[in-house]
């Protein structure tokens, strides 16, 4: 009788194991399914600073501080575009604009054939992305649409729009999601300018 509770006992624990073990493995499974739609990172916006970062957005959307080792990103303006207090670059556009490009020393300002283009406030400020949707943003990088919008002009250099097309949807989701979480920066962007030919 001892034996039978005692083999009876230990079935069961073998059941309770094998049950506690398969939920485990579930929740591990589980847990780096969502990872991986993350990119491995813990979180959507985690992943998105990441692309941020390695797809180099601070080089045109933050302005620079100068250091005797050149240009660093001033970091209280975190991807706010274009500073509007600055002043425009002072240079002969017509000659800039038909034999290349100049560029302001913040990397927020660039002339070239196509006119004037400024960095665009990327902060989630009502001057920057505050008021746009995930799908505008995602029709801004897929078809290189100002504001994100199907009737607007194309985005002007040197917003590599062509390139960062190819991104998944999870990655440009995640990039969104990042940028919802910056300081919001008012700060009102310029728009861009023609080139000196267009405006005669």
């Amino acid at each position: 009788m001892k034996l039978k509770k005692l083999l009876f006992l230990l079935v069961c624990f073998v059941i309770i194991s094998c049950s506690e073990t398969k939920k485990g493995e579930a929740v591990m499974e589980t847990t780096s399914i969502e990872k991986k739609d993350f990119g491995n990172f813990e979180s959507q916006e985690k992943w998105g600073e990441h692309l941020v970062t390695i797809l180099d957005c601070n080089a045109c959307h933050t302005p620079k501080k100068m250091t005797n080792q050149g240009p660093v990103h001033d970091e209280s303006l975190l991807l706010s575009g274009r500073p509007a207090e600055n002043p425009g670059i002072e240079i002969d556009r017509k000659e800039i604009e038909s034999k290349g490009l100049t560029v302001t020393g913040d990397l927020t300002e660039w002339i070239g054939p196509w006119g004037v283009s400024f960095a665009a406030n990327l902060t989630p400020d009502d001057t920057g992305l505050g008021n746009w949707t995930e799908d505008q943003f995602m029709l801004a990088i897929r078809e290189g649409k100002s504001k994100g919008l199907s009737g607007s002009r194309t985005l002007l250099p040197p917003m590599p729009w062509e390139m960062y097309r190819h991104m998944t949807d999870g990655e440009i989701k995640a990039v969104f999601a990042y940028l919802k979480t910056l300081k919001p920066i008012n700060n009102i962007v310029p728009p861009p300018i023609p080139p000196v030919t267009a405006e005669k």
